[in-house]
């Protein structure tokens, strides 16, 4: 059995470690409010824009087509971040974070994407991997995987970096030598402080509106473009690009507190777990320690007396 100076050592050990946990939770708690705002405050913006792009683009390819079967050229639909490629060549963009000591948020995104990596190779497309946060870097690197940029956005995370990455990823689109012909967001999206779900979503080329959605040809909608659909776009689709990926920041950074907040109140219960546990033995072992002593006083008392 230890004896009572190793198990009041631990218990002073274990005491420290809880301050901690709670002290990480009650920091994590107050950053997940300012996070869960910037959320709510971005999520339908970015929605918003992602629904009039598709509009639009679905409009002018609709245009495009009919000028095809009139016999007339046109240039609707034709910017280049619109174009729609076989894939032969696919980008991951993998966000995790920094720290760890948020359960199993950074595991989770590192086994998806490491998932999509090995299946699309399967398949025969190329896989070039542009990594966000440390933990996932070093994850996939000890994997062989073929990162080819690795970004560190969580020191100064807003727009000025979300545009910055926004434009090193549509490098790899537009490069003239081996572009990459589809771009995926792999991410932790935030519900709530309890639940992240894990999502591998399309960034480029934009996605078609959902079903149900399509306001053109429900509403009959005609889109008139001032100058042209081209000087539109070309705006247009980078602040597409540059707010998915904002959200997309928001949304892991979010989901990371969470993530952080319930595991460090799940540690902080165990402490007090074990600290119970501790102060138990401690009182048995400090309890047979004078029986132990009592027993030897009376053994010697009988002694001197015989």
């Amino acid at each position: 059995m230890p004896n009572l100076k190793s198990i009041r050592k631990r218990i002073g050990t274990v005491k420290s470690t809880q301050k901690i946990t709670r002290a990480m939770k009650m920091v994590a708690g107050a950053r997940l409010n300012r996070a869960q705002r910037r959320i709510t405050e971005l999520r339908p913006y970015a929605v918003k824009t992602q629904h009039v792009l598709s509009e639009v683009t679905a409009a002018g390819r609709k245009q495009l087509a009919e000028e095809a079967a009139e016999g007339h050229g046109g240039d609707a639909g034709t910017h280049p971040l619109l174009e729609v490629r076989p894939e032969r060549r696919v980008l991951l963009v993998v966000l995790t974070s920094d720290r760890g000591l948020c359960g199993s948020f950074n595991a989770n995104i590192n086994k998806r994407a490491e998932k999509e990596w090995k299946q699309r190779t399967a398949d025969g497309q190329e896989v070039e991997m542009l990594v966000i946060g440390r933990k996932g870097r070093d994850y996939l690197k000890r994997r062989g995987a073929p990162i080819v940029f690795e970004a560190d956005v969580w020191q100064d995370l807003g727009w000025e970096s979300a545009r910055d990455l926004g434009r090193k990823i549509l490098h790899y689109f537009l490069r003239r030598k081996d572009p990459v012909d589809a771009i995926y967001l792999i991410y932790n999206e935030f519900k709530s402080a309890m639940t992240q779900r894990v999502v591998a979503e399309t960034l480029i080329p934009v996605p078609a509106p959902p079903e149900g959605e399509k306001v053109n040809e429900e509403h009959n909608v005609d889109f008139l473009f001032e100058p042209n659909e081209n000087a539109l776009l070309g705006q247009l689709v980078p602040m597409y690009v540059q707010i998915s990926i904002l959200r997309a920041l928001y949304e892991s950074m979010a989901s990371e507190l969470g993530a952080r907040m319930t595991a460090m109140d799940s540690a902080t219960s165990n402490a007090s777990d074990m600290i119970s546990k501790l102060t138990l033995q401690y009182n048995r072992a400090r309890q047979a320690a004078i029986t132990t002593e009592l027993t030897e006083i009376i053994s010697g008392s009988e002694a001197l007396e015989g």
